[in-house]
């Protein structure tokens, strides 16, 4: 039985290993998905109150827009989500969201993570949290990976799909296999990095706006505002609601390495600049996103490169990220 090693389990992992599956539904395939984190999700994460799960917010991605260019090329992955009920439109008010023609936007009732949770479920992997890959050497034909919980194992293939700096942070023969030059070429792909806020409120807490999620443009440090539960369609007198504030990129590189309490506490004062009254929440989550989004990509041509080099090396070694979007 093929072994085949996944690092990394949001979007990419997530997808890459439905369709590693559903490709290959009748060989022998072991899918094993590794991630640092304690859940899934990645960038498209969801997380919950520490006084209610039921209260949760996307402090990641905040809807699937959907443009013509991608309803034709990938129609039959929309379809399957909104048949799912993972997807549904968006009907709330979100106060400056650039309109264009032909664009349909998504929300995710049960988190934007459910899209990510909906594909691993049907790739059959086995999924292991709170695992870092650290090291990855080639030995006796096969790839031998080690994480940070001591783990080591070994696979046939290993499919990377986590930010270039963390592919070139890695220990082992993999710092041999990618030349100077392509180091160099992994290296140009940049970041930006900002912060994402959650404030996560007991049910009957009332947050009164006209809208369910505006975009700022008049703010040093927030860019973005939701009431998340009302975005997602989700408001109910059982559930409370939930706040997220995103920063622009440029306040999040500015604070990118302050102490996280001290960047909760000045989000949360030009929050209060932008809505009046902010009651005061149930439990706060500050998520520091170091890679939130890819300026500077690999050309196409550098990413074919990259793809036939690790092709023909004896066992697969496979870079799914940070490349054009295809």
């Amino acid at each position: 039985m093929a072994r085949v090693l996944i690092v990394g389990a949001g979007l990419t992992g997530g997808l890459v290993a439905a369709l590693l599956r559903r490709a290959l539904p009748r060989r022998p395939l072991q899918i094993v998905v590794w991630d640092k984190a304690r859940g899934a999700g990645g960038r498209m994460s969801t997380s919950r109150s520490n006084h209610d799960p039921k209260c949760t917010a996307d402090l990641g991605a905040q809807y699937i827009t959907q443009e013509p260019e991608y309803a034709k090329k990938h129609q039959s992955f929309y379809e399957e989500l909104l048949s799912h009920g993972v997807l549904k439109p968006v009907t709330a008010i979100i106060e400056g969201m650039a309109v264009k023609e032909g664009v349909k936007n998504f929300v995710t009732p049960q988190g934007i993570s459910s899209i990510v949770k909906h594909y691993l479920n049907n790739s059959g992997a086995e999924i292991f949290f709170e695992h870092r890959v650290t090291e990855i050497c080639l030995k006796d034909g096969k790839w031998e990976v080690c994480n940070s919980t001591g783990l080591l194992d070994q696979f046939d293939i290993v499919i990377l799909t986590v930010p270039v700096p963390q592919i070139l942070q890695l220990q082992g023969d993999i710092a041999n296999i990618i030349n100077r030059s392509q180091r160099q070429q992994l290296e140009s792909v940049n970041y930006s990095s900002r912060y994402a806020l959650g404030l996560f409120y007991e049910a009957g807490t009332q947050i009164d706006v006209p809208w369910a999620a505006q975009y700022i443009s008049s703010n040093p440090c927030i860019r973005f505002i939701s009431i998340d539960n009302k975005k997602r369609n989700i408001e109910s007198s059982d559930i409370g609601p939930s706040v997220v504030v995103h920063t622009s990129v440029s306040f999040g590189i500015e604070h990118l390495e302050w102490d996280i309490e001290k960047v909760q506490q000045l989000i949360l004062k030009h929050l209060r600049d932008i809505i009046s009254v902010v009651p005061e929440p149930a439990s706060i989550k500050c998520q520091r996103w170091r890679y939130s989004q890819i300026f500077t990509r690999l050309s196409e041509k550098t990413f074919r490169t990259l793809q036939l080099t690790h092709y023909v090396i004896p066992r697969l070694i496979y870079f799914v990220n940070n490349c054009p979007d295809k």
